[in-house]
């Protein structure tokens, strides 16, 4: 308790730090990981070279690697810092958005994993019905399949989420102060790695636990009656 009450703040403000990457990486993912899904569904044979590509190879690569790219090659090669120059905090700033971009770009392609198999379990009936009467297939994923396809895979959608909370504790590979890298610097200079350690793991399980038990039963609550 010694402990926890030197580096309090300190604690707070990075987990707090931890659920801002989370939700801005939530948010990211959900809308390029249904693109991507619309992509690999569509009857395009080109946009559905590009889903299934960018899927295959993001998925299959280490996130780690994904961040030290926006790191390295976006914000020191190429000059993409996505913050101005003039702030104050542009060094924090600039890790943290590129934590996001990278988070986003990652979870995307489970994100859209997830959406297509959701769509899968709609009956192919229900999408030829709606071909029948007009519609697009545009309107089609619109008005018939990703409203079902989303409220079959709240549960699958959850688990997506809480990887992503875990995995931002990799953003501290690019600096972004957040959790994993207080962690590190409190058992630097305190060497007590057990309770240093027991303290982190109780404020992801606080983290996670609730948004597990929220995703079941809003996946019970919202399921799709067949």
């Amino acid at each position: 308790m010694e402990i926890f009450s030197q580096y309090q703040h300190e604690i707070f403000a990075a987990f707090w730090t931890t659920i801002q990457l989370t939700v801005f990486s939530a948010i990211g993912a959900l809308v390029l990981g249904t693109v991507l899904a619309a992509m690999r569904l569509a009857p395009v044979p080109v946009l559905n070279w590009i889903g299934t590509t960018y899927v295959n190879v993001v998925r299959n690569t280490p996130l780690t690697l994904i961040l030290l790219f926006c790191s390295f090659g976006l914000a020191q090669t190429l000059g993409i810092t996505l913050a101005s120059k003039q702030s104050p905090t542009f060094i924090a700033d600039t890790s943290f958005r590129l934590a996001v971009l990278g988070l986003t770009v990652y979870t995307a392609s489970f994100v859209c994993e997830t959406v297509r198999s959701g769509v899968n379990t709609v009956p192919l009936g229900q999408a030829e019905a709606a071909r029948s009467l007009g519609l697009t297939f545009g309107q089609n994923l619109r008005i018939v399949l990703l409203p079902q396809a989303f409220r079959a895979v709240i549960i699958p959608l959850g688990s997506v989420l809480i990887a992503l909370t875990k995995n931002t504790t990799i953003a501290s590979a690019i600096g972004v102060a957040e959790a994993a890298l207080l962690m590190k610097e409190m058992i630097e200079n305190t060497a007590a790695v057990m309770v240093v350690g027991s303290i982190f793991a109780l404020g992801f399980v606080i983290l996670t636990l609730p948004l597990g038990l929220l995703f079941g039963w809003l996946g019970k609550r919202m399921a799709v009656a067949r």
